[in-house]
């Protein structure tokens, strides 16, 4: 399957996480690739969709949700997944999914939405996001999960797998019994 990896990403930490699911992907036998949700203009190409946002205040990044405003219509046409990346800490905070991340999965059928761990690198972030860190009282760090991603990939991978050995079997027909 033509699998298109997207996500919104400020800072970087989910960008990579589009990468690795990619080539995850790739490495399952999926012919997969990343753009920014900003370069997607059509779908035609693609038969599957996974599109992630980092979250910042609770909100996925316009790029994503303006993706599904304009490519709607299409994403009808073909399986979709989800992901936010944005909690930090320990423990992770917020835990909670972003409100417009379930809304998204309503508008494109997601098939699933999964929310990974996010990475902070304070020297990176504008004044207003540190002083948000410092609120939820998270240190610098990478606090994503690799092997969590690399399992919710292989998850993904596998229902494309069924879902393509589905499309390529052969339809069948009752046999015809013609007596004369």
């Amino acid at each position: 399957m033509r699998v298109l990896v997207t996500a919104a990403s400020r800072h970087g930490a989910t960008q990579a996480i589009s990468r690795e699911i990619a080539r995850q992907l790739r490495a399952a036998g999926h012919t997969a690739y990343v753009l920014d949700p900003v370069e997607v203009d059509d779908l035609a190409e693609v038969d599957a969709l996974v599109l992630g946002s980092a979250v910042y205040h609770g909100r996925w990044m316009p790029e994503a949700r303006n993706l599904v405003a304009r490519l709607g219509n299409q994403l009808d046409a073909r399986p979709v997944w989800l992901f936010s990346s944005g909690p930090v800490g320990d423990p992770l905070r917020p835990d909670a999914e972003a409100p417009d991340a379930a809304r998204i999965g309503r508008q494109t059928h997601a098939r699933d939405h999964h929310l990974f761990a996010g990475r902070i690198d304070e020297s990176a972030l504008t004044r207003t996001e540190r002083v948000r860190v410092r609120h939820l009282q998270a240190a610098d760090g990478d606090y994503r999960d690799w092997d969590e991603i690399r399992s919710w990939t292989g998850k993904l991978a596998s229902q494309l797998a069924l879902q393509t050995s589905r499309a390529a079997a052969p339809s069948r027909s009752p046999a015809r019994n013609d007596v004369s």
